[in-house]
């Protein structure tokens, strides 16, 4: 038996329509998951399906409104089956001095990356501890791990992303679930590379300080998630696994 492989489970992606929920989609399925994705709109979720072949699903899902997630959950397991793995990818970001920073766009990114976060994962955990089994892979920044200008309440959301991390995992490994998380550091999207390829400054900054002197790729999450995921990571939980080319550590 191959203990990488996700054969047999079936994985729900929040964000999984763009970036790095859909390649964390498209490694899962790579590795024999069913994945079921979540987006706004189902335009977005039509595209990404006709991508990813017919391992995957899509579910309309408004993380923001937190009422709607548990009958979110109960209606995506009785419509699929029970889930093994749930990846907390949803995430925004805004980018403000701290003292143009209003009270209202605080709330809105904690709202979206930490108590949407929690809800659904709350919500998930229900299901699980009966099962007595179940992954939990939240989705962090390098943001946390080290102070990233104008990007305060990101910031503060990943950090707090970190802190659920080891709470959930000591409370709910014993019940045979784990809770880990990955820290991308600078990923080679759509976005990023936009904003690096506009910033040559900040661009060089990024990679003279990444040891393998290169952006990373999608996939590279991916793969990461996909190993947490899979039972050759059945003893590892609680960890905040940074994806970053040795960003983290470079001088």
């Amino acid at each position: 038996m191959n203990k990488f492989s996700l054969s047999g489970k079936r994985a729900l992606i929040t964000g999984g329509t763009r970036g790095l929920g859909q390649a964390i989609a498209k490694a899962f399925i790579e590795n024999g998951a069913e994945v079921i994705i979540t987006g706004r709109t189902q335009e977005g979720l039509d595209a990404s399906i006709t991508q990813l072949g017919n391992q995957c699903r899509g579910a309309l899902l408004n993380v923001d409104d937190l009422e709607s997630i548990e009958p979110f959950v109960h209606e995506t397991e009785k419509k699929y089956g029970s889930i093994d793995i749930l990846v907390n990818n949803a995430g925004i970001n805004q980018k403000k001095e701290i003292p143009d920073v209003t009270d209202e766009d605080y709330a809105r990114i904690i709202l979206t990356n930490q108590q949407a976060v929690f809800a659904l994962t709350r919500e998930m955990t229900k299901r699980m501890l009966p099962r007595k089994t179940g992954c939990i892979i939240m989705i962090s920044s390098m943001a946390s791990q080290y102070g990233i200008p104008k990007v305060i309440a990101y910031t503060a959301s990943k950090a707090a992303v970190e802190g659920m991390t080891k709470a959930m995992a000591v409370e709910l490994s014993p019940f045979g679930i784990r809770v880990n998380c990955i820290a991308p550091g600078f990923i080679e999207t759509d976005m990023s590379s936009k904003a690096l390829n506009s910033d040559p400054e900040r661009k060089q900054k990024v990679l003279s300080r990444t040891p393998m002197a290169k952006l990373g790729k999608p996939e590279d999450i991916g793969n990461a998630a996909v190993f947490l995921s899979s039972d050759a990571a059945s003893f590892i939980t609680g960890i905040v696994l940074p994806v970053d080319g040795g960003n983290s550590i470079g001088f």
